[in-house]
């Protein structure tokens, strides 16, 4: 299922499907500009990419019209595709943000991979939703980037998430402990020496099986890598996820965090 092309009278929101042109970047002057402060400013320009090598989640057309919601009422200008040939220097650097949205395998060619890296080192920002962690396990930039590679996960069930950090402008409005259902992922290894952690895994709440990473289970987690800025949630499985107000609400702020609309108190 692929939605079709569309345009959304506040944001300009543009879905490109497998018949389109892949190569054409999202519209010229999307990209904020930089204010005299430093800080970018003008519409946000989010592409968001759910290519799949492997498994394809049947929520991606839920995620992209919740983005595309989001960016409605946000002001922000929205592509969403499936097509990696959008990844150029040319296609990219009309852009803030990109949000892998539950890809999977390997979707980038090298030259693709080399145009993302300087796009992330020209400051730019990155959000992976939930398999976006099982995506690009032999590229280390990416691997460094995401922060985790997926392991496995248990049968869907609700668990209690723990918030770690309160204070962080993504996590604002989050309950110190939230329930909910999702399929729940183990990684490979802790991305914790590495990155910001603001989520964690109650292990007690619920049954992880083999999946499980102890005491220390990260699912959700932000740092700056390589020149720009990266955030990641192990979220999102489900379709019910994305009518959830809560975990809308910080992917919103995560993208926007990501685009630097977002100063980080830290």
């Amino acid at each position: 299922m692929r939605l079709s092309s569309s345009v959304v009278a506040v944001a300009a929101v543009v879905f490109v499907a497998c018949g389109s042109d892949p190569a054409a970047p999202p519209p010229s002057g999307a990209a904020g500009t930089t204010g005299s402060a430093g800080a970018p400013s003008g519409p946000l320009a989010v592409l968001v990419f759910s290519k799949t090598a492997g498994y394809h989640h049947d929520s991606i057309p839920d995620g992209q019209a919740a983005l595309a919601n989001v960016a409605a009422s946000s002001g922000w200008t929205l592509t969403t595709t499936d097509a990696a040939a959008v990844f150029t220097d040319a296609g990219l650097e009309v852009l803030d943000v990109v949000v892998f949205l539950s890809t999977t395998g390997d979707v980038l060619d090298d030259d693709q991979q080399a145009a993302f890296e300087r796009f992330i080192g020209a400051g730019k920002g990155f959000v992976g939703i939930h398999s976006a962690s099982d995506t690009e396990y032999d590229w280390p930039f990416y691997g460094e980037l995401v922060g985790a590679y997926f392991r496995e996960h248990p049968a869907i069930q609700a668990a209690d998430l723990k918030l770690e950090d309160p204070n962080d402008p993504t996590t604002a409005g989050l309950p110190t402990t939230w329930t909910r259902t999702d399929e729940w992922y183990a990684f490979s290894e802790n991305p914790r020496p590495n990155v910001h952690v603001l989520l964690t895994l109650d292990e007690s709440s619920y049954s992880p099986g083999t999946a499980t990473m102890g005491a220390d289970h990260p699912v959700t987690w932000l740092h700056e890598y390589a020149g720009g800025r990266a955030f990641y949630t192990a979220l999102g499985h489900t379709k019910q996820s994305y009518d959830e107000p809560l975990f809308i609400g910080m992917l919103t702020r995560a993208i926007e965090w990501a685009g630097g609309r977002v100063s980080d108190p830290r």
